[in-house]
C-alpha cells in the first residue's frame, strides 16, 4: 500500500504535514506506512528512512492489528464512533535517546480495511511533573489523590486505597464523584465537587457533612483540604481526605471562614489563569494573520505616497490640487494602518509572544526616567508621587516594556479621576514565602521586587476585577479605550516571570500591585545609540520565502527598490529547491516562521547544513517558534518583526549581511 493511496487526497498529505503533533501510519503488520515531518523530527529520522520499518523502531507497545482491530465490526464501529485509544508509551530516538510518548491512536478505513493512525506528543515534562506531583502525595500521613482539570482522579496514595477500600487502578482515571456518594443522588448543594465547563470547580462545604464511601458500599464523613500545584500541562489540585468519623462535628467559625476563603481564593485563581490563557492563545493567533495584511497594507500605502508625491513635484504649482488631496487620504489610511499595528503588539504583549530584549534593570531608575512623561500624560489635576526603596533589588525585564506598564496604569488612573486625584508609585523588595506561594500558584518564593501604583479614582466591584485583564474588556466609553491597557500589563508581567494583582472597591481607589523576581548582577550598562540606518546599496543575492503573496511582493519590491538582487519563493519546499539549483552565491535567506510544509525553522535548518554561508533572517507576526523561552529569541537567531516599514527591514538585512 503506498502513501499516495493511502492518503486518497492531497488535502490528507496537507493536513498531515501543518499538524503540530507527530503522526504516523501503520498498516496490519505494524509496518510504518507513513509520517509527517513533525514524527520524523521527533525521532531524528528522514521521513522516507522509517517508510516500511516495524512501528517498534520508534514506539515500544504500539497496539498490535489485532488490538487495533478485534474484529472488523466492533472497528467499524468505533471508527463511525472516532474512538481515540490514549496510551503512555516510551519512545526511542535514532539517537538511542528515550522519552515519555503520549499515543493517540484510532483506526481510519482503506478500502475494505483498516489502518492504525497515531498521533505522538512527548511529554516528558508533565510525566516529570507528575512524578513530583506523586512523591507530595506519597509523602503526606493523610489519604489524598491528585485530581486532573477534567475532574477525574490522576494519582492515589496508599492511604486513600487503605481508607476507601480501592486500588490506584479502580481509581485512576475515575471521576471525582466516585469518592461521594451524594453526588449520584444529585445534591449539587451538599457535594463536595461538580463540574463548569469542563472544568473541575472543587467546593468544600464546610458546615455540611460530606459523606466518603468505601469500595463495599459504606458511607462515612470526611474532611477534605485542598491545594494546587501547575504544572506545565496546567494545575493538579491535590485532595487530602481525613477519615472525620470520630472527630468533633463542629469547629470555630472564624477557622472555617478563613479555610473556605482560602480554598476560593485557589479556585479562583486557577480559573482565572485558565480563561487568560485561552484568551491568549486566541490573541496570539489573530495578530499573526493580522500582521500579514498590515505588512502589506502599510508598506502599499508608503509606495502609493511615494508616486504620488513624485507626481505631485512634476505638475507646476497650484495645479496638484487633485492629488494633493488623496495623498492626504493615502496618509489617514497609513496612520489607521499604523493604530491597528500597535493593537497587535498589545494583543502579542497579552498572549506572551512578543520578542522581549531582557536586562538587568533598577526600577527606581526607570520610574524617574518616565516621570516627566507620566506628568504629562495624566494632566495638572492629577498629582503624581514617587516613592522608591533605597536598597532596591534589581531585576531582570525588558525596559520598553517596563515603560509600557507604568504608562498604561498611569492612564488608566488619570481615566478613573476625572475630577482630579492622586496617583501614587512605589517600590520595595518583597520577599514571596511558601504560604504566599500556595495561594498565588504563579509565583515560586523568594526575593522579589514589588511595584504598587495606586489611584485615589472610582473604584471597581468584584465583577469587574474578575474580568479587568481580558483583552478589549473596557468599563470605558468606546472613544475612551481598547480595553487592552490591563490586558497587556498581565501579559507583559506574566512572560517577565511575575504576577499582578488588583485590590479595589467602589469610592475607594484601586492598587495595583505587581511582583517581579529579583536578581543579583550588577545593572547592565545603557548602550550607545548607534545609526537609525545604514543606507548604502550593495548587489548582494537575497532569497525572500514568504507564503503570504502580498507580503512577498512587498518584501521584494523594498529590496529591489535599495539595490538588491532578490529570488523569491512561496513555501519552505519551493525554497529548498531554488538553492538546490540556483548556481550563483546566495548571501541571505529572508523567510517568514510560519508556514505550511517546512517552517521557516526547520527550513533554515536544511539551508544552513547544506550551505552554512548563506546568512538567515526571520520574519513573522508570533514568534513563537524562534524564541526559546519568555519570549527571548533563541541564540543566535536575527528576528524581524511584522509588520515592519522599509526601513525596519532594511536595518535588519544590513546588520545580518554585515555581522
Amino acid at each position: 500500500m503506498t502513501t499516495a493511496r493511502l492518503a486518497g487526497t492531497k488535502q490528507f498529505l496537507a493536513f498531515t504535514e501543518v499538524c503540530p503533533d507527530a503522526i504516523i501510519i501503520v498498516d496490519g503488520t505494524n509496518a510504518i506506512l507513513l509520517v509527517n515531518v513533525r514524527a520524523a523530527s521527533l525521532f531524528g529520522y528522514e521521513p522516507t528512512d522509517l517508510i516500511g520499518k516495524p512501528v517498534d523502531l520508534l514506539i515500544a507497545g504500539f497496539p498490535r492489528d489485532a488490538e487495533t482491530r478485534k474484529g472488523a465490526s466492533q472497528l467499524e464501529a468505533a471508527t463511525e464512533r472516532h474512538t481515540v485509544k490514549a496510551l503512555n508509551l516510551l519512545a526511542h530516538r535514532q539517537d538511542g535517546s528515550e522519552f515519555r510518548a503520549e499515543v493517540l491512536v484510532t483506526a481510519i478505513r482503506h478500502g475494505r480495511g483498516y489502518v492504525a493512525m497515531g498521533s505522538v506528543r512527548d511529554i516528558s515534562e508533565r510525566f516529570e511533573d507528575g512524578a513530583r506531583f506523586r512523591g507530595v502525595l506519597e509523602a503526606g500521613e493523610d489519604a489524598a489523590v491528585g485530581v486532573d482539570k477534567s475532574g477525574r482522579i490522576a494519582l492515589v496514595n496508599p492511604e486513600a486505597e487503605e481508607l476507601f477500600g480501592n486500588t490506584r487502578r479502580e481509581l485512576t482515571d475515575q471521576p471525582l464523584d466516585v469518592l461521594d456518594p451524594q453526588t449520584s443522588r444529585n445534591k449539587p448543594s451538599r457535594h463536595g465537587a461538580r463540574r463548569v465547563k469542563g472544568e473541575l470547580n472543587v467546593q468544600v462545604a464546610v458546615g455540611t457533612p460530606l459523606e466518603g464511601r468505601r469500595k463495599d458500599g459504606s458511607a462515612f464523613p470526611v474532611e477534605i483540604s485542598l491545594s494546587a500545584v501547575e504544572t506545565k500541562e496546567g494545575p493538579l489540585v491535590s485532595a487530602s481526605i481525613r477519615d472525620a468519623s470520630h472527630r468533633a462535628e463542629t469547629r470555630r467559625e472564624q477557622d472555617r471562614a478563613e479555610v473556605q476563603s482560602a480554598r476560593d481564593l485557589i479556585e479562583s485563581r486557577l480559573h482565572q489563569t485558565h480563561r487568560l490563557e485561552s484568551l491568549g492563545q486566541l490573541a496570539g493567533g489573530v495578530a499573526h494573520d493580522f500582521n500579514n495584511l498590515l505588512a502589506a497594507i502599510l508598506n502599499y500605502v508608503a509606495f502609493a505616497s511615494e508616486g504620488i508625491s513624485a507626481e505631485i513635484n512634476t505638475r507646476p504649482v497650484g495645479s496638484s490640487d487633485r492629488l494633493t488631496a488623496v495623498l492626504s487620504d493615502v496618509g489617514q489610511i497609513g496612520a489607521a494602518a499604523e493604530r491597528a499595528a500597535a493593537l497587535t503588539h498589545q494583543l502579542l504583549a497579552f498572549a506572551r509572544r512578543e520578542v522581549r530584549h531582557p536586562e538587568v534593570l533598577d526600577i527606581n531608575s526607570i520610574v524617574s526616567d518616565v516621570e516627566t512623561l507620566l506628568r504629562r500624560t495624566i494632566g495638572e489635576q492629577v498629582r503624581l508621587i514617587t516613592s522608591g526603596a533605597p536598597d532596591l533589588a534589581a531585576v531582570r525585564a525588558d525596559r520598553g516594556q517596563i515603560e509600557q506598564i507604568l504608562l498604561n496604569l498611569a492612564v488608566n488612573a488619570r481615566d478613573a479621576m476625572p475630577n482630579g486625584g492622586t496617583v501614587s508609585v512605589a517600590t520595595e523588595n518583597y520577599t514571596v514565602d511558601a504560604a504566599f506561594a500556595t495561594l498565588h500558584p504563579v509565583v515560586e518564593a523568594g526575593p522579589h521586587v514589588r511595584l504598587c501604583v495606586t489611584d485615589t479614582g472610582t473604584g471597581m466591584d468584584r465583577k469587574t476585577i474578575d474580568r479587568a485583564f481580558e483583552p478589549f474588556f473596557s468599563t470605558k466609553p468606546k472613544d475612551k479605550g481598547t480595553g487592552l491597557g490591563l490586558a497587556t500589563v498581565y501579559g507583559i508581567v506574566s512572560q517577565t516571570g511575575g504576577m499582578v494583582e488588583l485590590d479595589s472597591e467602589i469610592g475607594s481607589g484601586t492598587t495595583v500591585t505587581i511582583l517581579l523576581p529579583s536578581v543579583v548582577a550588577g545593572l547592565a550598562a545603557q548602550p550607545v545609540a548607534g545609526p537609525s540606518m545604514r543606507l548604502h546599496r550593495t548587489g548582494e543575492t537575497i532569497l525572500v520565502v514568504e507564503d503570504e503573496e502580498l507580503v512577498r511582493d512587498v518584501a521584494t519590491r523594498i529590496l529591489t527598490q535599495h539595490g538588491y538582487k532578490v529570488l523569491v519563493a512561496s513555501s519552505g519546499d519551493a525554497a529548498s529547491a531554488l538553492i538546490d539549483s540556483h548556481p550563483s552565491t546566495i548571501d541571505l535567506m529572508l523567510t517568514d516562521v510560519v508556514m505550511p510544509g517546512l517552517t521557516g525553522r526547520e527550513l533554515a535548518e536544511q539551508v544552513l547544513e547544506a550551505r552554512p554561508e548563506i546568512r538567515v533572517l526571520y520574519m513573522s507576526g508570533y514568534p513563537e517558534s524562534v524564541i526559546a523561552s519568555q519570549g527571548v529569541l533563541d541564540q543566535g537567531i536575527s528576528f524581524v518583526s511584522k509588520p515592519f516599514n522599509a526601513a525596519d527591514l532594511l536595518e535588519h538585512v544590513r546588520a545580518v549581511l554585515d555581522a
